[in-house]
């Protein structure tokens, strides 16, 4: 698996960083076991996910799902400038009631194919505004500064889904994107547990096997064996954390193989999966 990592942690609820890089910088693909937020404010920036490119705007917002395979590409030497959001699934889920989810915008960016949010005039929004006062909550010593904190970041997330619910955004289409790499990601997300080989994907999707080993990593930076690993290893951490034991998750992920799957599982995790 040396051809990606995960990047990044989230021992709480949810954490804000506002970074402005000075100098050019080089991003390899990476993924987290979170979800997260960019707010993109100035630069000169691509951002890739899952196969798709998206050339930004000032206050684009990047929206990355748990486990989505990811980098932002930086063209030249403009300050590249953002504020990004680690948000914990399980705290978005505990906020899920039958009339709001929390979660929605998530939900919405899949159905739209489309990871970038554009919200106009964004900067000068309520949600922007809630934002900053987020981002300063986080040196906050005054009184209840913890609970001011949780209520500014559900605040900043109900104006992000009420501006996706009312649709007062747009989803930007993709840059030029291999067609063909799509449908095979949107294949290997849907059949996370089958038996899949290069020879099956490559008769199914009609190509040469070279073309598709090729094609695969130069537009995700992951070969199909390693995606597929990571992703069978996020279900895996899913499925465990929701009460299946840890064997029954080894098999049901698509693992042949438990020792196999342990040391991967910890190798990724940081933990033997039996002490997740």
């Amino acid at each position: 698996m040396a051809e990606y990592e995960k990047q990044g942690y989230l021992n709480q609820n949810f954490r804000i960083f506002h970074l402005a890089d000075e100098k050019q910088r080089e991003f390899s693909y990476h993924y987290h076991d979170f979800n997260k937020i960019v707010i993109f404010i100035r630069g000169d920036v691509t951002y890739c996910v899952e196969g798709k490119s998206y050339e930004l705007s000032p206050y684009d917002l990047i929206l990355v799902n748990r486990g989505d395979v990811h980098r932002p590409i930086v063209h030249s030497r403009r300050t590249y400038e953002r504020i990004i959001v680690y948000i914990s699934p399980d705290f978005l889920d505990s906020y899920k009631q039958t009339d709001y989810d929390l979660g929605f915008c998530f939900m919405k960016s899949r159905l739209e194919k489309s990871n970038v949010m554009r919200i106009p005039s964004l900067k000068k929004s309520k949600l922007y505004q809630v934002c900053r006062e987020l981002e300063a909550s986080f040196s906050d010593t005054d009184y209840a500064g913890r609970l001011y904190q949780n209520i500014l970041f559900l605040e900043f997330m109900i104006h992000l889904n009420r501006a996706a619910v009312h649709n007062t955004l747009d989803f930007p289409a993709t840059a030029d994107a291999n067609d063909k790499i799509l449908s095979v990601l949107a294949y290997l997300n849907e059949h996370l547990t089958d038996d899949i080989t290069i020879d099956f994907l490559s008769d199914r999707f009609y190509t040469s096997k070279y073309y598709l080993m090729h094609s695969f990593k130069a537009e995700t930076g992951y070969t199909i064996g390693s995606y597929l690993t990571a992703k069978r290893l996020l279900h895996a951490k899913g499925l465990i954390h929701n009460g299946m034991s840890v064997t029954q998750a080894c098999f049901e992920c698509g693992f042949k193989n438990y020792s196999t799957f342990s040391r991967a599982y910890k190798k990724n995790f940081g933990v033997s999966p039996t002490r997740q």
